[in-house]
């Protein structure tokens, strides 16, 4: 009985040392993002933010870049924003309703140079046994997906094996018994 009234969005200027994590994006190009940041841009550092439901790609996201990239300090800070939504009413002499919700936000700083260290969000860079640094050219090439490499290399749409094929099987688990009756046809 009521409809949400859609807000334009502000729109706010993204840093160029910024990745903003949706929830529908895919990690992998925001780990390819980074890569481009720290080595074409020579960035020192990054900022990864996200909100809502973003939130656990934004972590698995920076996670991997440490994982990636030598001696990266980070702090997180979490806030939250205050949304307000309204509704308006698709009857007659109904009120408009608004309902606020508070959204998680999270701001994931990765850096080259030491941060401060008394941050509660702060990190030490990583064991450096703990990361496999990887060449630029060698994170620009795809990882088997595209060019049809999945599932076997595309030998026809055929039935598959001739034995395995459908008809009056024996079923599935029970052990083998003699047909039932004396039917001359296929068992």
């Amino acid at each position: 009985k009521y409809r949400k009234i859609m807000k334009p969005k502000a729109a706010v200027v993204q840093d160029d040392d910024e990745i903003r994590v949706t929830s529908a994006g895919s990690v992998s190009a925001y780990i390819s993002r980074a890569a481009k940041l720290f080595n074409e841009m020579d960035k020192s550092s990054l900022k990864i933010t996200a909100t809502g439901n973003a939130l656990t790609k934004a972590v698995s996201s920076a996670e991997v870049i440490k994982r990636r990239f030598k001696g990266l300090h980070q702090i997180t800070k979490l806030s939250s924003l205050e949304v307000v939504d309204e509704y308006e009413p698709l009857e007659e002499g109904l009120d408009p309703v608004t309902e606020t919700r508070s959204l998680p936000t999270m701001v994931i700083t990765l850096s080259k140079d030491a941060l401060d260290t008394k941050d509660p969000g702060y990190q030490e860079p990583l064991d450096e046994s703990l990361i496999t640094e990887v060449d630029p050219e060698e994170m620009m090439k795809s990882r088997g997906r595209g060019k049809g490499g999945g599932r076997g290399l595309g030998r026809g749409s055929g039935k598959g094996d001739a034995s395995k094929g459908k008809g009056k099987g024996k079923g599935k688990g029970k052990y083998e018994e003699e047909p039932k009756g004396k039917s001359k046809g296929k068992g």
